[in-house]
């Protein structure tokens, strides 16, 4: 191992280092630390091919936005002579994709009143409005949506509905509607929502153990699961510690 570890110096150590700074952020299983530290390079070169990998290539692949930027480009001289639903549609999901979310929510309008009853147009444009922070909004979008189909997207529809109508004031039947999401549905993201929400309502407990569930998944999810999920378990930590501080706050001084 000493052979191997003058070999690669100075590379190896930057690998080990480049290998530590992932592991620490993303909070990967406890092996792997060890696997980097008693390995060395060998080990820091594994575990950047197995868990960093898929997350170095989303980064390159994101970069690389030229196929897209044809694409929207494409589709604007397309909708000047064919200003279809289906050409507003694909305009608005590219421009969602991207994060532009004023121009996609645009698109949708568009593809909206070209053709009503496309429920994707209104949940990705609900979608827009909760980025936007006109959560107002949102709610009639995603009442249509659910209304016609309730489990659409997994049930994710439903969990951003509840979402929307507890940002929006509408507490109680915020809480109904999480009861019914969180019963058909285990995405992290209706679970924290719920969270927040029981939270905001001095549900200290109840709140813990939703924001405890997102974190209880990674003992039983498949590694590249684990990789997509890690913002929601890095978000579930952070309302753990926020939940710990508005716990002891409300507890009365001991004398």
């Amino acid at each position: 191992m000493g052979i191997l570890t003058r070999l690669f110096f100075p590379w190896g150590l930057i690998l080990e280092a480049i290998a530590l700074v992932h592991y620490f952020r993303t909070r990967q299983q406890q092996y792997w630390f060890y696997v980097i530290v008693f390995l060395g390079p060998l080990g820091a070169i594994a575990y950047l091919v197995v868990v960093a990998g898929p997350d170095i290539l989303a980064i390159f692949g994101s970069i690389s936005g030229v196929p897209r930027k044809k694409r929207i480009a494409a589709l604007e001289i397309m909708i000047r002579d064919n200003p279809s639903a289906g050409n507003f549609e694909e305009l608005g999901d590219i421009y969602l994709d991207s994060g532009n979310y004023p121009a996609a929510r645009a698109n949708y309008d568009q593809a909206i009143a070209a053709l009503g009853d496309n429920l994707d147009c209104f949940y990705h444009r609900a979608i827009c409005a909760i980025q936007l922070g006109d959560v107002a909004a949102a709610v009639p979008d995603l009442e249509t949506v659910v209304l016609k189909d309730e489990g659409h997207d997994f049930h994710r529809a439903l969990g951003l509905l509840a979402h929307a109508c507890a940002l929006t004031g509408q507490k109680e039947k915020a809480g109904k509607l999480f009861q019914h999401a969180v019963a058909a549905s285990t995405l992290s993201e209706t679970y924290l929502n719920y969270a927040d929400l029981l939270a905001s309502e001095g549900r200290i407990v109840e709140a813990r153990q939703w924001a405890q569930k997102v974190l209880d998944k990674q003992q039983t999810m498949p590694s590249y699961l684990r990789r997509r999920e890690q913002r929601w378990f890095r978000t579930a930590a952070d309302v753990l510690k926020k939940l710990a501080v508005q716990e002891s706050a409300t507890q009365p001084a001991a004398r």
